[in-house]
């Protein structure tokens, strides 16, 4: 992609009613698979022409290992937009990460552009109250292959490889158990419902909730707008920026950095600015 292009400009509506910004449909953006791939690390050269299970999942991981979750936009005053373009210029040319939409946006871009046929899903993520949050809360993918596969980078602490779209089977990785459960969704005739859950000290634990209806991206930009500007959502209340890595996890939660590896997790507190900084370069790649 030419990462100095200017996108044309949709309008969506967030909660409250207000315009807001949407980009280029995906189908309009062009993008420079080497340089995506550069980015994340991802070595061996693809069968272009021939999407597979295996292809997805090392994609997945690699992506997950080296592009972090992160919010940082919000807290610097910079709109995030859901604009195509900008979000692969953001994460591919800036080296940055970014939260659900335009983590999962760009990753979808890199399949299509790979050859894969790939399907925007909203989901609604799941309260502690047992509630779920509200439609476009989040956004996961859907893969069709020989058979249907559930991909997401962009959801913090999720799994590292995609898990097949299939209800009732257990699905385990990474020493975490997985499970796809049917759920009922408003049109029942048209529509399949599921919920994602993981096992968590031997109980499932609710993930999100989300239907099968194709969206489109410029249908995510209401909520987003909310979630980088409402105080009621928690991507305004903390700062973070976190990372997979092969056996757990390296997060900067506001001033505290937090490193699991498998069971066991360090905490500590950064003295200031200046080591968050330091931090963020050495271990994320990120320079603001």
């Amino acid at each position: 992609m030419d990462a100095g292009r200017t996108a044309s400009v949709e309008t969506g509506q967030c909660r409250d009613g207000a315009s807001v910004e949407t980009g280029l449909a995906p189908s309009e953006v062009a993008m420079d698979v080497e340089v995506y791939l550069k980015r994340i690390r991802y070595q061996a050269p693809p069968a272009i022409d021939r999407p597979s299970a295996s292809l997805l999942r090392s994609l997945h991981r690699a992506h997950l290992f080296t592009v972090p979750f992160e919010n940082l936009d919000i807290h610097l005053g910079r709109k995030i937009i859901c604009d195509e373009a900008r979000i692969l210029h953001k994460i591919v040319n800036e080296h940055r990460g970014g939260f659900c939409y335009e983590l999962n946006g760009a990753f979808a871009a890199l399949l299509r552009a790979l050859g894969f046929r790939v399907t925007l899903l909203s989901a609604r993520v799941a309260r502690a109250d047992d509630s779920y949050g509200p439609e476009f809360d989040h956004l996961t993918l859907r893969v069709d292959l020989e058979e249907p596969w559930l991909a997401d980078v962009g959801f913090g602490e999720g799994f590292l490889e995609p898990l097949r779209l299939d209800s009732g089977t257990e699905q385990a990785q990474n020493g975490r158990v997985y499970r796809l459960t049917s759920r009922p969704t408003p049109n029942l005739t048209t529509d399949r419902g599921f919920g994602l859950e993981v096992m968590v000290e031997g109980k499932w634990k609710s993930e999100y909730a989300f239907s099968l209806q194709p969206r489109e991206f410029s249908e995510f930009a209401g909520i987003c707008h909310y979630h980088q500007t409402s105080p009621e959502s928690h991507f305004t209340r903390q700062r973070i920026c976190s990372l997979a890595t092969p056996d757990g996890r390296v997060t900067l939660s506001d001033n505290k950095l937090i490193e699991t590896h498998q069971d066991s997790r360090q905490e500590t507190l950064l003295s200031g600015d200046q080591e968050w900084r330091s931090k963020l370069s050495e271990l994320f790649g990120v320079i603001l």
